[in-house]
Parts: structure tokens; sequence; C-alpha cells
């Protein structure tokens, strides 16, 4: 009985021994950080926020002005007011002209009474003997120059009632949504001044003075979203064995006062550069590449902020 336990003790003794030891490793809690910059060059016209301030998504942080697109935006609307008028000349004609190519018409009707009339005496005339062939040859000509004028008279009174042409139609209303294209352009630029928060978070940093110029693209503001943070553990390769997507674990954070909090591995990503550590020639083993571990907290966690160290202690790594 007492050399059984011996026993049991002695084995439990080799198997503390020989179990390798637990593996300490130093993450940072992450979160979210976004640069903003306004996507139209402009200069500061008023600043909305500061560095420190907890802003909701659509918040006004920054109000640019730029005169020369403001000027753009005029140009664009006076641009349309220009297309639309065109494309309703193009689809509409005044009374008036209608009006005075129905006179035309008439006139030239008339006209041609006139000359079919004269053209019949002429020829009753020239059967008899009493007038020349001349006379004749000149009457055939000024009643051909009136039915003519009649024919153009026609022609001009169907083009003032039909209008335009299909063709004259479709390039007017073209040149109009060209135009309106080209002020919703403008109009979204003007908007472009007043820069808003891209999302929930906090200012964490101010570039932006009042007075100062800004190209498109140039930041702004810094923000971090401090509402999803996470942690972000950097293993070797041959540290990962027996963990998953989906497991959880319990880090320590020293900024809470080493507070244990369980967190979920969301992300288990191979990094892009080698590790510091190296095998060597006589071993024949390859580089080891390191992998970043994700992990969340299982819930949140009042005071936890980006940048603060997270200590992870993995047993029976």
């Amino acid at each position: 009985m007492i050399g059984g336990a011996a026993i049991a003790a002695l084995g439990t003794t080799l198997w503390f021994a020989t179990r390798p030891p637990p593996l300490t490793v130093q993450g940072e809690v992450s979160a979210d950080r976004v640069d903003i910059s306004p996507r139209v060059s402009g200069r500061v016209a008023r600043l909305a926020a500061d560095t420190g301030d907890r802003v909701a998504r659509g918040t006004v942080l920054v109000e640019l002005e730029s005169p020369q697109l403001v000027a753009a935006l005029a140009a664009a609307q006076a641009a349309l007011g220009v297309a639309r008028a065109d494309l309703d000349r193009v689809n509409s004609t005044r009374a008036e002209t209608i009006t005075a190519r129905r006179a035309d018409l008439a006139s030239a009707e008339a006209d041609v009474t006139l000359y079919q009339d004269n053209y019949g005496r002429q020829a009753q005339l020239i059967r008899s003997g009493n007038t020349p062939q001349a006379r004749l040859d000149e009457a055939a000509r000024n009643l051909e120059a009136a039915v003519r004028k009649r024919e153009s008279a026609e022609a001009a009174l169907h083009l003032a009632v039909t209008g335009a042409s299909p063709e004259e139609r479709a390039l007017a209303a073209a040149q109009v949504k060209q135009a309106e294209a080209a002020l919703r352009q403008r109009s979204v630029d003007v908007e472009e001044l007043v820069v808003r928060a891209p999302m929930d978070g906090q200012i964490t940093t101010r570039v932006a003075e009042p007075g100062e110029n800004f190209s498109a693209g140039a930041p702004l503001f810094s923000m971090v979203d401090i509402a999803h943070p996470w942690f972000t553990f950097n293993l070797r390769e041959d540290l990962l064995t027996g963990l998953a997507v989906g497991d959880g674990f319990r880090v320590t954070v020293p900024a809470l006062k080493s507070a244990e909090l369980p967190v979920r591995v969301t992300t288990i990503n191979v990094q892009g550069q080698y590790a510091t550590w190296r095998a060597t020639r006589a071993t024949g083993d390859f580089d080891l590449r390191t992998f970043e571990v994700r992990a969340v907290p299982a819930e949140p966690v009042e005071g936890l902020r980006p940048g603060m160290s997270a200590i992870w202690v993995r047993q029976g790594h």
C-alpha cells in the first residue's frame, strides 16, 4: 500500500517535471482606426470636433469652404436652365409662326390660281393666232414658279406645325440629361465640403486648423472605434498547436487592475514577415512564420482601450 502511494507520488512528480512550462504571450488591445479626409479641396471654415471627443456616425466634424466649387455649382445650374430652354424651343413652335406660314401658303395658292387663269387665256389666244408663242411660254414659266412656291409654303407650314425632327429632339433631351448629371456632380462636391464622422468612435488626432487649406485626401482627423476592441497576439507557427478559431481563453489586462477577461479567437492569420527566431544549419529545420491571433472579449469591458497590454498564459502549449 505504501509502495503504491510512493509510485503514484513519483509518477505525479515526473509528470509535473516533464510537463512544458506555461507559455506567456504579451499582446495588446487594438481597434478599428480611421483617418478622415475630405473628398474635395477647401479651406477650414469651422471646426466642430476636437481630440478626445466621442462622436456618433454622421456628426459634423469640420466645414470647409471653396468659392471655386460654389461658382461651378452656379454655372452648372445655369447650364441646365439653358439646356431645358433649348428643349422647350425644339419641342414647340410659336403660334405667330404657324399663322405666318399659313398666310404664306394662302398667298402662294392665290398666285397659282392667278397664273393658271393667265396661262389659260394665253393658250386660247395662241390657238386663234392673236398672241405670240413667247407670251404662252412666259405664262407657263410663271405658273410653274407659282406651283413650286406653293409647295415650299406647304413644307414650311408642315415644319412649323410638327416642329423639330426626332434627331433634334433627342439631341436636346440628351443635353438636358448631361446638364442634370453635371449639376448633381457639382452639388455632391459642395456637400462634401461638410465632413462627417464615418462611424461611432473617439477623435484621437486633429490635424485641421481654422483657415488652413487642405487638398482632397489629406487627413483632417483620426478616430478609433473604442466600442469594439479586440486583442492581438503574435505567435510562432510551432506554438499554434491545438488552437483554432472559436476557442476561448482568458487574458490579463494590467491597466484594468490585472483583471482576467474571457475572450474568443476570431482570426488566425499569417503575418507578412518572418519570426525573429531562426533555425540553424545544424538542425536542418526551416524558418518559422509568425501568425497573428486575434480574439474579442466575450462580453463588453468597461475601460478597455486600444494600446493597453494584455497577457495570455497558455497552458500545455
